[in-house]
């Protein structure tokens, strides 16, 4: 397994090859997502539809929270590998095991019970609330597994390592989909059938993974004794990783809000948005893959003193980004009922999503620039401000603005979407005082 040293040498070309198997990892699980949607879409009906879309998103604002926790995990790695330090990076990776799958066990229990007041919050339409509340409860009892798999991927990109990522996902790629044509397809299970795919391919995945890092190993001093709860370290860890989980999950509740309001619009919606968001997954990949990227790379030129190379990353990233946005966008706002047919032949859901990805092509131009702000700041160990801005577009703009919108008649799910680009761009210009300011205080 190799892992990357981005102190040194070039910047643009080991950027864009570092990258690149993190987009195919993310292509991979935005399509892991969407083909339980897909199935479903083919196998079942709207209300299963609706209830994968609910469940789905509610599953990734849990996970996300724990996976952005464990961002601190990758930039104190790669701060680590910058500074050297390869003893201290076998206890990170010890404590981050123990702390994060304690957590997925604690999500796992309390989810048993707690599902049903989540779907409820949700304003799940009444034709989908049980599957959506299976969904959730098959998923969470499955928590360990899908925090495991998430966990990985962020040890080995703070080593500078996307490859093992990407064969982690592959392989539950594969595994979700011969496990949701079996469980939806062949044997009916409709919504609880994704969720049962998803936690054994995550389960599977998890298992032949460590596998494969027995017999490649570790660049790092590691044993099981280094599996334990060292509160130094998970200080260190949560004081970089809080922040940023705090931001995401107040964005993410911004989402929920949107989605909420749009629930309560009819199940027709309420399955449109939820093709929408998956759709959304493969949209902003290019962005999301850099601002990944960029952290990795920021942290071990921080941890070195070498920020000018940090800030030329930035830069690439931001011009690749936007080149890709705007073909991306194009193909989003033009042909939003051809890309959302990919995953349902109702024609009212296919204009109810293609509706909503209007607003979502306007924001590839924005988040070509943000995605990469936050993965720069995220490097630089400012995670306080990261989230202080991501709050300020979630509650300050995007909940307002969706919310004033869908009071006017008739009502647009377009509109509705308009808050997000909204919040994108004064996210933007928050992004770019804060980083004039980081550069006035160096001089």
């Amino acid at each position: 397994m190799k892992n990357t040293v981005f102190t040194e040498g070039k910047i643009l070309s080991p950027l864009v090859r570092f990258v690149f198997p993190i987009i195919f990892s993310m292509f991979l699980q935005s399509l892991y997502g969407a083909v339980d949607l897909l199935v479903v879409g083919q196998f079942s009906d709207a209300a299963d539809v609706s209830a994968v879309s609910i469940g789905s998103q509610l599953m990734q604002s849990i996970t996300f929270v724990i996976t952005d926790m464990a961002l601190g995990t990758t930039v104190l790695l790669g701060q680590m590998i910058g500074q050297n330090r390869l003893r201290d990076g076998g206890k990170v990776i010890g404590t981050s095991i123990a702390l994060f799958l304690s957590m997925g066990a604690l999500v796992a229990v309390s989810m048993q019970f707690l599902s049903p007041a989540a779907a409820g919050i949700m304003h799940t339409p009444a034709e989908a609330f049980s599957q959506a509340t299976a969904y959730l409860r098959i998923c969470c009892g499955g928590a360990v597994f899908i925090v495991a798999y998430n966990i990985l991927g962020s040890i080995f990109r703070g080593m500078g390592n996307s490859r093992m990522p990407l064969i982690t996902v592959a392989i539950a790629a594969v595994f979700n989909i011969f496990g949701d044509l079996y469980f939806v397809a062949v044997l009916g299970m409709g919504a609880a059938g994704a969720a049962a795919a998803t936690v054994m391919s995550q389960g599977l995945s998890v298992l032949i993974s460590l596998l494969i890092i027995r017999k490649s190993g570790l660049p790092f001093d590691f044993s099981v004794k280094d599996i334990r709860y060292d509160l130094r370290v998970i200080r260190r860890i949560l004081t970089i990783g809080v922040p940023i989980a705090l931001q995401d999950l107040l964005v993410s509740i911004s989402f929920l809000v949107i989605l909420a309001i749009v629930n309560g619009l009819g199940v027709i919606a309420s399955a449109g948005i939820g093709v929408a968001e998956k759709l959304c997954g493969f949209i902003m990949l290019v962005p999301s893959a850099f601002s990944q990227s960029i952290s990795s790379f920021v942290a071990q030129n921080f941890g070195a003193g070498r920020m000018d190379r940090a800030r030329k990353a930035l830069y690439y990233g931001i011009g690749i980004s936007l080149c890709c946005g705007v073909l991306i966008g194009y193909a989003a706002y033009f042909h939003g009922g051809l890309l959302s047919g990919i995953f349902t032949s109702d024609m009212e859901v296919r204009q109810a999503s293609a509706d909503y990805l209007r607003a979502y092509a306007i924001d590839c131009l924005m988040t070509a620039f943000l995605f990469c702000f936050i993965g720069y700041f995220n490097g630089c160990q400012r995670t306080a401000f990261v989230m202080l801005q991501g709050i300020t577009g979630a509650f300050l703009v995007r909940v307002p603005l969706s919310m004033l919108f869908s009071r006017i008649q008739p009502v647009s799910l377009f509109r509705i979407g308009l808050a997000t680009p909204c919040s994108s761009l004064v996210q933007n210009l928050l992004c770019l005082a804060y980083l004039l300011k980081m550069q006035r205080e160096k001089r």
